[in-house]
């Protein structure tokens, strides 16, 4: 008994010896959770604190063992204030750390990457930090991505970063970095981006073959910028400077010449002195309709917006926007950017596309600045009404919408300015290239955009009960370089004229909305289910229409479902994908309520957004840049 007592005492302390080494990184990570927890404001974190492990919280991803915290995805949350020491540097085994959209501010602690040897992706960007990035960020050799963009980090570039060897992508814009830019000698260095700092000097060899955009707003040079050295001046010949002087000559007798007849022509017509001084405005007209089908201003970046707009109203007399004047751009908001009506009309140009409402361009400002214009067409509102509207719709604030950022407004012109989104549109994703070279659309993916798109939706219904898009398909869904979804056109449904019919929208259009001018929020949820389903189909609702005989898509999939055929209606491309079988039907069945024929038998927006972060509780937790980003899928980028 004796000696079977003292064998188990001994495997009683063995035990309780090892006990603390079975389970340390999750209970540190914990503890690490629980002081930013109580170190951040905002919104609060719906953690059941009663657990012992936080691998079940929401934005918390554990490893596969659940023994230690891998990614912490805690974007859009409302936090705030400083980040605490000796909170986030004990989570050892982090890989990815996304606090991007929120308030944050202050400088970073110093020992915030010390122990984060594991960290693969970095995204801080839409904050306030400041200050100079800590040291210790350099010594994380398995960096993969690092955003900092947006925030008031200051201080020069170090030249550690090329102790990042695996870095692909790197976003430090719109900051208040200083000094030169450090010669970087980054091969795998694929996205970078130190626009609207206050960098000087010139862009290293290294980084030469970056887009112009990637180092706007800055005192830098050298390719692909202007050179920093100009060509030596060639001192002129004899005879060049006489042949200077006569051109010069000849020159100004034409431009007399000119002048003289200009006036006799005046002179004749009988010009009242009214008409004389609006000939004295600087203008700028708009060429011809036959100069855009010659193929100026149409796709050609080299010319300029005011080229690319065309002139189908210069025939009746019309088609001019005036340069000068008291009236010109409106901005909304903080933008940053800072040029005027000029310095868009003189902006290389070309045409998007054509939609609802009017045509869109892509303009480039000198400084490498893009921007997104629409030219609005058959607009009956007056200038008041006009920009109480504008004023409104550039309030709605939200990162599943495209902001409204400036407007223009004459009797003869109204352009809006928008953030342009070089992804394009979902509907260009989907449909545009089905050949060999397409790069599918995964289903997390695919959820993501349809739950981002959503929260759009539902945060414009949520600004009050007569508040609708009234345009919803995916032509209008905008995506980022992350594939984040931006709703696009909201508030320009009561802009339309006489000749927007209800057929703008075919495809999409609720069965009881017989005015353009009055969608309600329940046409909108019909639009959005056709939305779904064009995303779990693969098929056009336009495409529907014109091959099964006036069939529309949601008729299409209930045919098909009534007759078990589920399958049959996804996407050959989703179907590669496991596990995920469930998900899918669910949603499919949620695109179906939602294109109901009567409007009372549509759940809500609201409803709606509820339902997909209940189907996908993964992509729920944070938004699809993170899930974009971590599977390597962002705009070029390869898996690391």
């Amino acid at each position: 008994m004796k000696q079977f007592g003292v064998h188990h005492l001994l495997l009683f302390a063995a035990a309780i010896l090892l006990l603390p080494f079975a389970t340390p990184d999750i209970a540190s990570d914990r503890a690490a959770l629980l002081g930013l927890r109580s170190a951040v404001g905002g919104r609060v974190l719906l953690w059941n604190l009663s657990s012992l492990t936080p691998c079940q919280w929401s934005g918390v991803v554990c490893s596969p063992e659940n023994s230690s915290v891998v990614e912490l995805h805690l974007p859009g949350m409302g936090l705030s204030g400083k980040l605490p020491s000796n909170t986030i540097t004990n989570m050892t085994n982090l890989q990815t750390l996304s606090l991007r959209y929120n308030a944050l501010s202050g400088p970073l602690p110093a020992d915030i990457f010390s122990s984060l040897t594991s960290l693969r992706n970095l995204y801080l960007q839409h904050n306030f930090f400041s200050g100079q990035i800590p040291e210790t960020l350099f010594s994380l050799t398995s960096l993969v991505r690092v955003n900092l963009a947006e925030n008031n980090f200051s201080g020069p570039l170090s030249p550690s970063f090329n102790n990042l060897t695996r870095l692909g992508t790197l976003y430090l814009q719109n900051n208040h970095f200083s000094g030169p830019i450090p010669d970087l000698n980054l091969p795998t260095l694929d996205q970078f981006d130190v626009s609207n700092n206050n960098l000087t000097g010139e862009i290293p060899r290294g980084l030469s073959g970056k887009p112009k955009s990637s180092f706007a707003g800055n005192s830098l040079c050298g390719d692909p910028l202007d050179s920093c050295n100009g060509k030596p001046k060639k001192k002129l010949s004899g005879g060049a400077i006489a042949g200077i002087i006569i051109g010069s000559v000849l020159g100004f007798l034409v431009l007399l010449l000119l002048v003289f007849c200009l006036c006799r022509m005046l002179a004749r017509k009988g010009v009242s002195s009214k008409d004389e001084g609006v000939v004295k405005e600087k203008e700028l007209e708009i060429p011809t309709e036959k100069a855009m089908e010659s193929g100026v201003g149409k796709d050609s970046p080299s010319s300029s917006f005011a080229a690319a707009m065309g002139a189908r109203e210069k025939e009746k007399g019309e088609g001019r926007l005036l340069s000068g004047g008291k009236k010109g751009l409106v901005f909304l908001g903080k933008t940053g950017w800072n040029f005027d009506l000029d310095d868009l009309l003189r902006a290389s140009a070309e045409v998007l596309g054509k939609g609802t409402f009017g045509t869109a361009y892509k303009a480039v400002m000198e400084n490498g600045l893009a921007v997104a214009v629409k030219r609005l067409r058959d607009v009956n509102m007056g200038e008041k009404e006009f920009r109480e509207k504008m004023e409104e719709v550039g309030k709605m604030d939200h990162e599943n919408l495209v902001p409204l950022r400036a407007y223009y407004y004459n009797r003869e012109e109204k352009l809006l300015v928008y953030d342009y989104l070089p992804m394009g549109s979902l509907s260009a994703l989907l449909h545009g290239n089905k050949g060999g070279g397409r790069t599918p659309l995964n289903w997390e993916t695919r959820a993501a955009i349809a739950l981002g798109t959503a929260r759009g939706i539902s945060y414009l219904h949520s600004q009050g009960s007569t508040i609708s898009h009234g345009n919803i398909k995916s032509s209008n869904i905008l995506l980022t370089k992350s594939y984040e979804p931006r709703v696009s056109d909201f508030g320009l449904a009561q802009l339309a004229g006489p000749t927007a019919t209800p057929n703008r929208v075919a495809g999409y259009r609720a069965p009881e909305v017989t005015d353009p001018h009055r969608v309600s929020q329940k046409a909108d949820v019909y639009s959005f289910g056709v939305l779904l389903l064009e995303l779990l189909t693969g098929k056009a609702p336009t495409h529907s229409l014109m091959n099964e005989e006036g069939v529309d898509l949601p008729r299409w999939v209930q045919s098909v479902v009534r007759e078990e055929w589920t399958a049959e209606v996804f996407d050959l491309e989703l179907l590669r994908y496991q596990n995920v079988e469930e998900d899918m039907v669910q949603l499919l069945q949620l695109a179906v309520d939602c294109t109901a024929q009567y409007p009372d038998n549509r759940p809500s927006m609201m409803k709606v957004v509820a339902k997909i972060e209940e189907l996908s509780p993964k992509t729920s937790q944070y938004p699809i840049g993170d899930i974009v980003e971590s599977h390597g899928l962002d705009s070029g980028s390869t898996p690391p």
